[in-house]
C-alpha cells in the first residue's frame, strides 16, 4: 500500500521559515514527478511546487517563486518543501502528491495518483 505522509507544519510568524517533509512508502518515486499543492481557507487547492523526475529540476507557482524550494532525497524516498519569508497568505493545508504518469499536465491535480493527508501551515502577521 502506497502512503505519503507529510510533517513539519505548524504556526510561524510572518517572515519565518518552515520545512515540510513528505515521506513515501510502498513504492519508490525517485523516477517520478512529485509536487506540493496547498489549499488556503475558503479557496480551491492549488499548485505550489514541482520536482521533476529524478529531482533534476523544479518549478514554482508565481506566489511562492523565490521563497520556497522543493527538494528530494531519493535514498529516503522523501520530498521536502523549504519555505522562507513566509507570509500570512501562505496559510494553508499543504499536500504532497506523486504521479506515476510519464506525461501530462503536472500542474493539474488529476495527474497525480497519490496524495498525503495534508499538514497545516499557519502564518501569523
Amino acid at each position: 500500500q502506497v502512503q505519503l505522509v507529510e510533517s513539519g507544519g505548524g504556526l510561524v510568524q510572518a517572515g519565518g521559515s518552515l520545512r515540510l517533509s513528505c515521506a513515501a512508502s510502498g513504492r519508490t518515486f525517485s523516477s517520478h514527478v512529485m509536487a506540493w499543492f496547498r489549499r488556503a481557507p475558503g479557496k480551491e487547492r492549488e499548485f505550489a511546487a514541482i520536482s521533476w523526475s529524478g529531482g533534476s529540476s523544479s518549478y514554482y507557482s508565481d506566489s511562492v517563486e523565490g521563497r520556497f524550494t522543493i527538494s528530494r532525497d531519493n535514498a529516503k524516498n522523501t520530498v521536502y518543501l523549504h519555505m522562507n519569508s513566509l507570509k500570512p497568505e501562505d496559510t494553508a493545508v499543504y499536500y504532497c502528491a506523486a504521479s506515476t504518469a510519464d506525461e501530462g499536465n503536472f500542474y493539474l491535480q488529476k495527474t497525480y495518483d497519490y496524495w498525503g493527508q495534508g499538514t497545516q501551515v499557519t502564518v501569523s502577521s
